[in-house]
């Protein structure tokens, strides 16, 4: 058997190395990274902050904003107490109108920015308010009559006037054209189409309506007995009511219907003058509404005071003679 050549140590040392590398295919495996946690933890982060903000806003005054926006306007001269837009110097961080909460007591920013207002301006505020608005019905119902045909035609036996308790409508009677039948709560056919008109204007308000119904001072006769103008100037309110409500008035703004007989004429010194029959229809303004429920409704609507102004003034003043109509 041959023997097996020894190998010398030094060309041992002096052979070359052989580095084998084996490349390690990843496969399916790269979607387990942690790139895409960074970039999902990033957008979290800023949605958070987005909605925080979103947050912040909805939460402050208009106050407070204002203060946010002329601190960042001019941040060094709220800091150093310099000059803003007014040129005044201020020793807080946050400018125009914005609370100061480095304050001792943060209760005096809250009252300097919500004063009450005294109610003497209130009410007065109140008042031209509602004078305004019954100053716009009273020209609504003038243009109304005017350029409506049916209800042009009775212009002399429709009169509207602002009093001291609001707006005041009257239908007075006519010696050629009465309102009502003799002695009768029933209405004319041309009373209705009056009401009927104006029932459905008087919905532009709310204001709530007083409905009164007047006579002469003839005394009633005929009929049953204890029957009296009382009794059929009130049947002749309520008449109306009913005409104002089918013409499209709210039935919920009726706050009165009462018959006043002849103690209220618009002329005293003649007992059967036409135009003491009428009906009146007061748009109380909110003073004397809150004073009839002030007081319990014992309080009176005051219609003392004759309409001095009208669409046309009444052309008829005969008198007549007869039964109380």
């Amino acid at each position: 058997m041959a023997e097996k050549p020894s190998r010398d140590p030094l060309q041992s040392v002096l052979a070359p190395t052989v580095v084998v590398r084996r490349k390690k295919k990843s496969g399916h495996g790269g979607h387990h990274g942690g790139a895409w946690k960074i970039a999902y933890a990033d957008f979290v982060t800023a949605m958070m902050a987005f909605f925080l903000l979103m947050w912040l806003l909805g939460s402050t005054s208009k106050y407070d904003k204002q203060g946010i926006e002329d601190y960042f306007n001019t941040p060094l001269a709220a800091v150093f107490g310099g000059k803003d837009g007014s040129g005044a110097a201020h020793t807080s961080v946050i400018e125009g109108g914005g609370r100061d909460l480095s304050s001792s007591r943060p209760g005096e920013a809250n009252k300097s920015q919500t004063q009450p207002v005294p109610p003497s301006i209130a009410r007065a505020a109140v008042a031209a308010d509602d004078a305004q608005r019954l100053q716009q019905l009273k020209q609504k119902l003038t243009a109304l009559i005017e350029n409506t045909p049916a209800l042009r035609a009775f212009k002399d036996q429709i009169r509207i006037a602002i009093t001291s308790e609001g707006l005041r409508i009257e239908i007075v009677d006519s010696l050629k054209r009465p309102m009502f039948a003799s002695g009768s709560s029933r209405l004319e056919g041309y009373v209705t189409t009056i009401l009927s008109q104006i029932g459905a204007s008087l919905n532009d308000v709310d204001n709530r309506v007083s409905i009164a119904g007047h006579t002469d001072a003839v005394p009633y006769s005929g009929g049953q007995a204890g029957y009296s103008n009382w009794e059929l100037s009130g049947e002749r309110a309520n008449a109306a009511r009913r005409a104002l409500v089918a013409g499209g008035m709210s039935e919920r703004k009726v706050l009165q219907v009462r018959g006043l007989a002849e103690v209220l004429p618009l002329n005293k010194d003649v007992a059967d003058e036409p135009t003491n029959r009428r009906i009146s229809i007061l748009v109380l303004n909110k003073a004397a509404e809150q004073a009839f429920f002030r007081d319990g409704g014992r309080t009176a609507v005051d219609e003392t005071k004759a309409v001095t102004e009208g669409v046309m003034p009444v052309a008829e003043t005969a008198a007549v003679t007869g039964k109380s109509s």
